[in-house]
């Protein structure tokens, strides 16, 4: 156990695939951290795929030419993708696989940077109590946190979204090597600090440190650093640090030790971006959103539940996320079925519009079409022998979430 500054912390791991009884104490299972059709996600994936795919590199030489002749430069950082299911879709994804565990269920999305989809949700009778949340994308130092900022007052949420892009604006944070931006400055970083402590003063609202260990911006040690500084500066504003559903059981495991030596509970969150739902749920006795952040911030407690697809495999798992932004959904709303229709970049003139829009005959040129088809391909049959032999093998899940586990206890 460890001590708080009020309360004992308890955070308790369990997985089903090794106890699905541990549910039946509970009342509710929360799903924490998932992204609807409005969240703009980084199209720079595609160039790690190259490592996997060298061939797509002469792939991407080729269009560079072309688009440059039509006076476009190929932009991958701008340059983004929506996950597949519309809010209320991926709404029901969530509360269906906690209702099949024979619980109530909550279920806070936060897409990035925007809490449109709550707001949404909020409107249909049997979605109305969703709490507004959002997983803000917070310059800091010389890097950027991502935290899940859950349950705000809907009077207010608005009001808050404004003031975090205005901070994120400002604050201009070195994103990663070679990239122009300086760090923020102490000024920035003690006004991110206020605007925390700001919201850690509304007792309804969860703060959680979502996947703090991943280096999205290859900063390496830096990252690390940075971290560590945050969570002493931050200190009791910071409710939870997550054990994410998306990231690898060895990059939990250190989390879990960040969370021990800084003095904070564990929370869970799935990070889904496909038709995956959360690999991770919370498991609590209450009845309310508000209830369970009550549990979390003032009794200190936490259980997090690992579901039956985290122990697949990781990669297979990361492939399968990643085919949903390639794959034509024909059942999907008019205007959303093509991964095309779905991903967008920057025209001539500098406006995001979709890819279909930017094609010349609305169609993707055949070439890419093939390469696309080409990975479906690998999508349907698994991983097939060219990815075995890329991806390293892994360790048994069941294993680092044990060990994991002991180091809370």
């Amino acid at each position: 156990m460890q001590t708080g500054t009020k309360k004992t912390l308890k955070t308790q791991i369990t997985m089903n695939w090794q106890d699905p009884t541990a549910v039946e104490p509970y009342v509710t299972g929360v799903s924490l951290h998932s992204h609807t059709s409005i969240s703009e996600e980084t199209l720079g994936f595609i160039h790690a795929m190259f490592v996997v795919f060298p061939a797509m590199k002469s792939v991407f030489d080729h269009y560079q030419k072309r688009s440059d002749k039509h006076g476009i430069k190929l932009d991958f950082e701008r340059a983004n993708w929506r996950p597949p299911l519309q809010p209320r879709m991926a709404y029901d994804l969530e509360s269906r696989q906690i209702q099949r565990l024979n619980l109530n269920s909550l279920v806070s999305i936060t897409d990035h940077d925007t809490v449109e989809a709550a707001m949404l949700l909020r409107t249909v009778p049997s979605s109305r109590h969703i709490p507004v949340s959002v997983e803000w994308s917070a310059p800091y130092g010389g890097t950027t946190f991502h935290l899940g900022i859950h349950n705000l007052k809907s009077a207010d949420g608005m009001a808050w979204m404004k003031r975090f892009e205005e901070f994120t604006a400002q604050a201009r944070p070195k994103l990663a090597i070679g990239e122009g931006h300086k760090p923020c400055s102490a000024e920035s970083d003690a006004k991110l600090l206020q605007m925390l402590r700001e919201l850690h003063d509304e007792p309804q609202v969860l703060i959680v440190f979502n996947h703090p260990l991943w280096d999205l911006h290859k900063a390496g040690a830096a990252h690390v650093a940075e971290v560590k500084r945050f969570m002493r500066e931050a200190g009791e504003t910071i409710h939870a640090v997550e054990l994410n559903g998306l990231r690898h059981a060895r990059e939990n495991r250190e989390v879990v030790r960040l969370a021990r030596e800084a003095g904070h509970l564990a929370i869970s969150g799935g990070d889904r971006h496909g038709l995956e739902p959360n690999a991770n749920i919370n498991l609590t006795k209450a009845a309310s959103f508000t209830e369970f952040v009550y549990e979390v911030r003032v009794e200190k407690r936490s259980h997090v539940h690992f579901m039956d697809q985290y122990q697949e495999r990781w990669e297979q798992r990361i492939l399968a996320s990643t085919l949903n932004a390639i794959t034509d959904f024909p059942d999907f709303m008019p205007g959303w079925q093509r991964w095309d229709e779905r991903a967008f970049h920057p025209d001539r003139d500098g406006q995001m519009k979709s890819f279909a829009e930017l094609w010349p005959d609305g169609r993707a040129p055949k070439l890419l079409t093939g390469c696309i088809n080409l990975i479906r391909t690998f999508g349907v049959r698994g991983l097939g022998a060219p990815l075995r032999l890329a991806f390293p093998k892994v360790n048994d899940y069941a294993s680092e979430l044990d060990e994991a586990e002991a180091e809370l206890v």
